[in-house]
């Protein structure tokens, strides 16, 4: 394979990192391996409270990198999970955190929800938030770009 047919690959790693960044300054944790550990787990969380056409629509929109952690280990026969409260998505960041908890669990989880809301188109954010619970809806303040 020739230099330029890696181009994309090297663009894809180059804007993981810069969403991992990103990511990491709005938490302030300066912990960027805990910032994408934050970002995979909700990202697969949201992809298993959907539907699976919904999930399709939303891992499209991802960088590819981070694309293919979303859709790392998936089951779309088992999806949307059967518990799909908001209790049951905190449990699972937590379950992701155990070694290191998190104090406040539901707010990174919303400052994950208003990053994807920044990064995503606004037609696809307003159309997976609608296909969430809404307790889960309550932790995702949508702005009024993607309104």
């Amino acid at each position: 394979m020739s230099a330029v047919g890696l181009e994309s690959i090297d663009h894809t790693v180059q804007l993981t990192h810069t969403w991992i960044n990103d990511l990491d300054a709005r938490l302030e944790w300066e912990n960027k391996h805990r910032s994408y550990r934050l970002l995979r787990t909700v990202l697969q969380a949201i992809r298993d409270w959907l539907k699976v056409e919904e999930a399709a629509k939303f891992g499209a929109q991802l960088p590819e990198l981070l694309r293919g952690v979303y859709y790392e280990q998936w089951q779309p026969a088992k999806t949307p999970v059967k518990k799909r409260r908001k209790v049951d998505f905190i449990a699972r960041v937590d379950h992701a955190f155990e070694a290191d908890p998190l104090v406040f669990t539901s707010e990174a989880i919303s400052t994950v929800f208003q990053f994807l809301s920044d990064k995503i188109t606004p037609g696809e954010i307003e159309h997976v938030h609608h296909a969430l619970p809404a307790d889960i809806r309550a932790l995702w303040p949508i702005s009024s770009r993607a309104a």
